[in-house]
């Protein structure tokens, strides 16, 4: 397992040090803390820290996109009966988006990607796989709502990623994302710089059944409500320290049975 970690961690590096040495290539390099880690309302390692490295890539400036993103508990434990070791997950995510009538009204930003979420340790062929797939379509509107909110609508389909898994159908299914973001600027809070930014976030989710662990027994239905705050320091050299802080009011218990408050702290490195 540890062997797997670092070779995937020598891949990612890889990949961000080529992307560098190419004036084509841009991206993010970032490693984020999380107070606990919600994903789609889920709490994926029940009340339990987390740390996220990630590298996301803009592929020559066509449209395309890779991002790298792993996820680790900072503690060990166990949810679903699944322990925290074996629930260590890589995310492939290749993208592809574009704009459609930019100086319209329904200015459309859209984006189009397939994700592999690979578990190191159950990812074999197997029926204990908990490897998945992912569709996904976003599309934002910067112009729809005067004032600078910008709506977003993600539709998201979930499968096993490996057949006969005992994943099965409950693993299986649609999402739908409604999102609201407003950039709010304020004074500065660090002397001599300009004005601050304070990114304003929230977002609905419909389930329609899923269950990423395959646990049966999901609704369909609204599953959270989740409302968020981030902002960015600039502390020179293309990096920058992104703090925020998030809750999650949760609308059905088969996703979570509690409301969730968490923070999360990155440092990025842009190239």
């Amino acid at each position: 397992m540890k062997k797997e970690v670092i070779l995937l961690t020598v891949v990612v590096l890889s990949v961000a040090g080529f992307a560098h040495a190419q004036d084509e290539i841009h991206g993010t390099a970032a490693l984020t803390w999380q107070s606990k880690y919600v994903w789609r309302g889920f709490d994926v390692y029940d009340d339990h820290s987390a740390i996220q490295p990630s590298v996301d890539l803009d592929l020559f400036g066509t449209g395309f996109g890779l991002c790298v993103t792993a996820h680790r508990a900072n503690s060990s434990g166990n949810i679903a009966g699944i322990g925290f070791e074996d629930l260590e997950r890589w995310d492939y995510n290749l993208y592809y988006g574009g704009k459609l009538f930019e100086d319209e009204a329904y200015a459309t930003n859209w984006r189009m990607g397939y994700v592999h979420y690979n578990y190191p340790d159950n990812s074999s062929h197997t029926e204990s796989s908990l490897d998945l797939s992912e569709l996904h379509w976003i599309f934002s509107f910067p112009n729809a709502i005067p004032g600078g909110v910008v709506p977003t609508y993600v539709l998201v389909k979930l499968w096993p990623y490996n057949s006969n898994t005992r994943l099965g159908d409950t693993a299986s299914g649609f999402a739908h994302i409604f999102m609201l973001d407003y950039a709010l600027s304020v004074q500065p809070i660090l002397p001599d710089t300009d004005e601050q930014v304070l990114r304003l976030h929230s977002e609905l989710v419909f389930n329609d059944g899923v269950h990423p662990l395959g646990a049966p027994g999901v609704d369909h239905d609204w599953s959270n409500l989740t409302f968020g705050v981030e902002t960015d320091f600039d502390l020179g050299n293309n990096l920058c320290l992104t703090p925020g802080i998030y809750q999650q009011i949760s609308m059905d218990d088969s996703v979570n049975d509690e409301d969730e408050t968490w923070v999360n702290l990155s440092l990025k490195y842009k190239f």
